[in-house]
């Protein structure tokens, strides 16, 4: 189950970014690393000028870090290197001067809010629902949780994390801010992720890259927040707890 991270020019000027993997899109450290390299490339592509990001398959968009990797955890040392994955994600979108279209399609858990709260403009579907079901597992959201945080706001961030068993419903995340619309179906989505990505096409591109300047300016520090984050996930997942409740989900 290796999965793919595909980067492609699909019209003048608009590249676009799918991620996939067979286990409901969700993200071994080695799909992490190629996503990160692509959204770096794609910003200093002088021929990109907007960037779409999306999974393949129909009704999930990203179930989070990889599970089996994360009960493989046996030291600090990896379990840095886990949590990391997200976090070096996070920032190259954060980094990125490009803007970045989101399409999300499906469910969203764990990591995969976390990407949809990293791009600067997220559309939906109606299934598109999220959840953040890290306190399930004796951890929480911490390396993704000053972007989601961010977009949505302290509360319904700690509602998310605190109510872990639960999904909140798309049009929860569209009047929290995390999603600009919420569409019927697929198709519907895919016209207008293409339609917000050629109105960006006809406008200024410098000005796109100083407004997302302006959007991401009290993040600068992020690069150490979220390494710090990391550090704390990795303690907390070598703790007799955690490895209890992951024992518990893999079996």
């Amino acid at each position: 189950m290796k999965g793919f991270v595909k980067k492609e020019m699909i019209k003048e000027g608009l590249c676009e970014i799918t991620f996939s993997h067979p286990a409901h899109n969700s993200m071994p450290g080695y799909l992490l690393k190629e996503l990160e390299d692509a959204i770096n490339q794609a910003g200093t592509d002088d021929s990109t000028k907007v960037i779409i990001l999306k999974s393949g398959g129909e009704r999930t968009f990203c179930a989070g870090a990889s599970f089996e990797e994360l009960i493989a955890v046996q030291d600090m040392e990896m379990g840095k290197k886990f949590f990391m994955g997200f976090a070096n994600v996070i920032n190259a979108c954060r980094k990125c001067p490009k803007i970045i279209i989101g399409r999300v399609q499906g469910k969203a858990v764990g990591g995969g809010v976390g990407l949809a709260s990293a791009v600067d403009y997220c559309l939906a579907t109606k299934y598109a629902s999220i959840k953040l079901s890290e306190l399930n597992l004796g951890i929480g959201p911490f390396v993704i949780g000053p972007v989601v945080e961010r977009k949505i706001g302290v509360s319904a961030f700690s509602q998310l994390s605190l109510n872990a068993n639960e999904f909140q419903s798309p049009e929860w995340a569209r009047q929290k801010g995390l999603y600009a619309e919420v569409f019927e179906s697929t198709e519907a989505l895919d016209e207008g992720v293409l339609k917000m990505a050629d109105y960006l096409l006809s406008t200024n591109p410098v000005a796109q890259t100083q407004l997302k300047e302006v959007f991401w300016r009290e993040a600068t520090h992020w690069d150490t927040l979220l390494e710090e984050r990391a550090e704390k996930s990795g303690k907390l997942v070598l703790s007799d707890y955690t490895k209890s409740a992951l024992a518990k989900y893999a079996n």
